[in-house]
């Protein structure tokens, strides 16, 4: 089963959470047991997992994402997009997760969250319920 969610980001950085429509995206599947693929085809955003609970934290990972890679380095990259290129390179274009009990395996803080790197844009997140 393949479904995807169309987000509009809003800032040039942010986190969205994107817990609970992935959470009904598997419930509505019925799979009892197998795995879901979170992952979004675009090369300046990102899947996070990570501390849902205090949004600071999405904000001190943007921080520290933004002192590690800097907006500005003599980039070779003509459109000028390279630092999001780099974070969405370093966060990772997807993530898998464990469906047990017909419900997503997640720890009792973590959450899933679409990183925008280079916003605001348009992004399509698809999600693969696979049964097993």
């Amino acid at each position: 089963m393949l479904k995807s969610l169309n987000i509009k980001t809003i800032k040039s950085q942010e986190i969205i959470d994107i817990t609970s429509q992935i959470k009904q995206i598997v419930e509505d599947s019925g799979v009892k047991q197998g795995i879901c693929v979170v992952y979004v085809f675009h090369t300046t955003a990102a899947i996070l997992i990570n501390e849902n609970y205090d949004s600071d934290v999405k904000l001190d990972i943007l921080k520290e994402l933004n002192r590690i890679v800097l907006l500005e380095d003599n980039y070779k990259h003509a459109e000028g997009n390279s630092a999001a290129h780099i974070k969405s390179s370093m966060v990772g274009s997807s993530k898998i997760l464990i469906i047990e009990n017909k419900e997503l395996v997640l720890g009792t803080w973590q959450g899933l969250g679409l990183c925008e790197f280079d916003g605001p844009r348009n992004r399509k997140v698809f999600i693969k319920i696979i049964e097993g």
